[in-house]
């Protein structure tokens, strides 16, 4: 085993596969984690304090990642024997590796540094467990209801939860190192302190996100998240997404990890403590043979962020092709924000370019994204 692949989680499932579904079914353990209980709201405050700052601290330390499980994926993919992708997509098995964090691997190491808190709050190891979020819910009335529907939605997100019970109330501790948030989100079922309710998660010069979390009332098994955006100019848009919380989601690397893998979109972001964005690069997967494939590369200034577009046809070939001065200086810095070094950084887009110039690859990886996002839109 490479020294490069992290110890993958133990009690993680595979999924069953079933015919005509692009995705293994989702499994969820037959136990519930236990409640975390404390006596009185200033013990809770205690506990989320050290929580919180075990959060941040990861936000800061790892990347969001969701292209160097995408660059593993690729080779694999052409080092093997098989040309139709969707064939290898189900034999292959994807893998948590260090530094190389989506939703998934940023939850599972949360997990591992909160069980440090063990000591000094008694049960929070045994009470950690992964969650499954389904996002963009249609109708939350005819979703829930009993566990979800294995054979209709992607589960594409994941987020650490705790049962609590403060003096006998009732509730859940969420947090989500995969969408940045860089506070402990409070779900308490009566809605009073410390239940968290709105919160602002980001506010940028294009786009205002807002937040809020609350047992469905319907059937308190699952969270309601809902989210605001606000856009100078366009009116509020809003979406929610729902959180199976009554048991452990056992096939978060199955598939969830392996849902990310055909994802039309992917990112290489850093973070601070409090989960801004502070540099990094992102991009669509296309296949336009009349439009350049770019990607986006960020990073912060003295006059806030500078964003500029670039062509990945730039790095084709050889390191530093057709490069500028101005381009290799964005570069640079985007690395050393990224806290990777610039020769790391330039390899990397030099693998994108020459995955963005498989269009047969791209092609059949955008035919098994599309066939996960039909299987989830009658949700």
């Amino acid at each position: 085993m490479s020294a490069e692949i992290w110890c993958q989680p133990q009690g993680q499932a595979r999924g069953p596969w079933i015919r005509g579904v692009p995705l293994p079914l989702p499994v969820w353990a037959h136990y519930e984690s236990p409640a975390l209980t404390v006596s009185t709201v200033e013990q809770y405050e205690e506990l989320a304090g050290s929580v919180e700052l075990e959060t941040q601290r990861l936000l800061r330390e790892h990347r969001y990642d969701t292209i160097g499980n995408f660059l593993r994926f690729y080779k694999d993919y052409t080092s093997s024997e098989e040309s139709i992708l969707d064939l290898f997509y189900r034999k292959y098995q994807p893998l948590i590796t260090r530094g190389h964090h989506t939703c998934v691997g940023l939850g599972f190491e949360l997990l591992h540094r909160l069980t440090g808190l063990n000591k000094q709050f008694p049960g929070i190891a045994s009470g950690l467990y992964i969650v499954s979020c389904e996002e963009t819910i249609g109708d939350i009335t005819s979703y829930v209801g009993g566990p979800p529907a294995a054979d209709s939605g992607e589960k594409e997100h994941v987020l650490v939860c705790l049962k609590i019970e403060i003096g006998g109330r009732r509730g859940v501790m969420l947090l989500d190192p995969g969408y940045h948030v860089a506070r402990v989100i409070t779900v308490m079922a009566d809605k009073l302190y410390p239940h968290t309710g709105w919160f602002t998660q980001s506010d940028e010069l294009t786009c205002k996100k807002e937040y809020n979390y609350c047992l469905c009332a319907e059937d308190p098994d699952y969270v309601e998240w809902h989210e605001r955006r606000t856009r100078p100019g366009a009116l509020e848009s809003t979406q929610v997404a729902l959180i199976y919380v009554a048991r452990p989601y056992l096939t978060a690397i199955d598939v969830t990890e392996r849902r990310n893998l055909v994802y039309n979109q992917r990112s290489l972001l850093a973070r601070d403590t409090k989960g801004h964005v502070t540099a990094g690069i992102y991009f669509p997967i296309v296949l336009d043979a009349n439009k350049a494939q770019t990607f986006t590369i960020f990073y912060q200034t003295d006059n806030g962020k500078k964003r500029v577009k670039m062509e990945f046809n730039k790095f084709n070939g050889l390191r530093k092709i057709n490069l500028d001065t101005e381009e290799m200086e964005m570069i640079a810095e985007c690395a050393r924000q990224l806290h990777i070094s610039q020769d790391n950084l330039e390899d990397i887009l030099i693998a994108l370019a020459k995955i963005m110039n498989d269009s047969s690859f791209v092609a059949q990886l955008l035919a098994i994204n599309a066939r996960i996002n039909t299987l989830a839109e009658d949700n």
